[in-house]
């Protein structure tokens, strides 16, 4: 009996020992191919600063994009500024929209949240970008021509697909937030007198702030780094738009329309590798966002 113990033992450690190696070398690709895109991004973008010698003010700063020209100008503060434009609008558009569409499913009707709402919500995840932005292009941007008689291709039309597609993002990690509060919260509010809207706007909105900024912040990721649908309504010009009406374009769609025209290690190329190094950054900076929310700790009013 002791015996067999002692295999039994032996086995279970030596399987311990097998997963926790295969544990380490797949955490260990993960962070070698997390590097190594980072370093090819970042040996490519930085070129443009130490080879092609331009200047990294003039680089963010510069209003005039003109690669070829005599003297070329790599401006890209219009690409940068685009970008944050349609994000932003994008998550004022959707995160109201989304938090309350949460709190429906899982506060209000939760059974109806769940049997029709949830597997919606699901389903528009899953629809291709190109669907998005080909639905914007037949029926946002002629709709806003005819509305406000400019152009359509806008910094709107661009903020209302992206918002369209976080919607979903949001609305999902929101409720996944909200169903995560403790319901001995509720029944303390309500058993103290609280209404029910009090409760939820009160209690569990609070309780669950930390998860809804965070769904707010994954979909401003998602918006950030969406090329295809707001390069088909966006307008793609490099003017600084003087209204929202206006067409402008982003880094994304920069980056997609010019990369495949360049040769590899012009200034031209370069400049847009620098782009897409612009592109990395934010990311990161969007991770640490995510991860200092995930960490904080939100003091009770």
């Amino acid at each position: 009996m002791q015996t067999r113990l002692t295999k039994r033992n032996r086995h279970i450690h030596a399987e311990n020992v097998i997963g926790r190696a295969i544990a380490m070398l797949c955490a260990a690709m993960l962070i070698i191919l997390v590097l190594s895109i980072s370093y090819f991004i970042a040996s490519k973008g930085l070129a443009t600063f130490f080879v092609n010698g331009v200047s990294l003010k003039e680089f963010l700063t510069g209003t005039t994009w003109d690669p070829e020209g005599e003297p070329a100008a790599f401006g890209v503060f219009p690409f940068i500024l685009g970008s944050f434009l349609v994000t932003v609008l994008a998550a004022v558009i959707a995160a109201p929209l989304g938090i309350g569409a949460a709190i429906f499913m899982t506060e209000i009707s939760p059974a109806f949240g769940k049997k029709i709402l949830k597997p919606v919500i699901e389903l528009l995840v899953g629809i291709p970008s190109v669907v998005y932005g080909y639905v914007g292009l037949t029926l946002l941007v002629p709709f806003i021509r005819e509305q406000f008689e400019v152009l359509g291709f806008s910094v709107l039309a661009g903020g209302l697909v992206l918002a369209l597609m976080i919607l979903p993002t949001i609305t999902s990690v929101a409720a996944d937030a909200i169903e995560a509060v403790p319901q001995d919260l509720r029944n303390a509010s309500l058993a103290l007198g609280a209404t029910r809207w009090q409760t939820i706007w009160h209690v569990v909105l609070h309780s669950a702030l930390p998860g809804c900024l965070t769904a707010v912040v994954l979909g401003m990721a998602r918006a950030f780094g969406e090329a295809l649908a707001v390069q088909m309504v966006i307008g793609n010009t490099t003017k600084l738009p003087e209204s929202i009406l206006d067409p402008i374009s982003t880094l994304t769609s920069g980056i997609t329309l010019n990369m495949g025209n360049t040769i590899a290690g012009t200034p031209y190329n370069n400049a847009l590798w620098s782009m897409a190094l612009i592109l990395l950054l934010m990311s990161f900076a969007f991770i640490l966002i995510l991860r200092i929310l995930g960490r904080r700790k939100w003091a009770s009013r």
